[in-house]
């Protein structure tokens, strides 16, 4: 599942696994208390940095997948479908209601009527800010100080310094090393 490989989605370990962290999720959903609910959610990723809050709402399937740097912050709502690795780098800024979704489900009504599902890797790179509403689909890999303007959909791998927007979409600016928009 991990590498891109087909696998299975309703199979038993993996969908303990779900059950599992939903369960927890719910809880740690609920706790007023800031430090402790993202300690908690922490303790089910992959790896994280200092500096990790999350505002309530997040979701994601198995934690396991999920890898993310210092000064991370999230707000409301945040999904990370890992069916594969999502990496998330340092310095990075996450608007309400965004998505990060690896797994692919096949063109072929055959396959996924046998229930094969593959997976496609996300990369974040560092200081890389998200307006909210922006889906992150399988197989992207943002550079480092990307901006990615509200509601966008990203279909496609962007390198560093840019601010992209759209659906799809596109870049709408280069930026310099101190991030200005250069001129063109």
């Amino acid at each position: 599942m991990t590498d891109g490989k087909e696998y299975q989605q309703f199979d038993d370990e993996l969908i303990n696994r779900r059950r599992t962290v939903r369960r927890e999720l719910k809880l740690l959903n609920q706790i007023d208390d800031n430090d402790e609910r993202n300690r908690r959610i922490q303790d089910l990723l992959a790896d994280s940095g200092k500096h990790f809050f999350a505002e309530t709402g997040i979701e994601f399937d198995y934690g396991f997948n999920i890898h993310i740097g210092e000064d991370f912050y999230a707000n409301y709502h945040l999904t990370l479908l890992d069916t594969c690795p999502i990496t998330i780098g340092d310095h990075c800024y996450i608007g309400p209601d965004v998505g990060f979704y690896t797994p692919v489900h096949p063109l072929s009504a055959k396959l996924r009527d046998a229930d094969v599902e593959l997976g496609k890797p996300i990369t974040v790179g560092n200081s890389v800010w998200m307006g909210g509403h922006v889906t992150i689909l399988p197989g992207v890999t943002l550079g480092d100080r990307v901006v990615v303007g509200a509601g966008s959909v990203v279909t496609k791998s962007f390198g560093s310094d840019v601010v992209i927007a759209g659906n799809p979409a596109r870049i709408i600016h280069q930026l310099d090393a101190n991030g200005d928009v250069i001129q063109n």
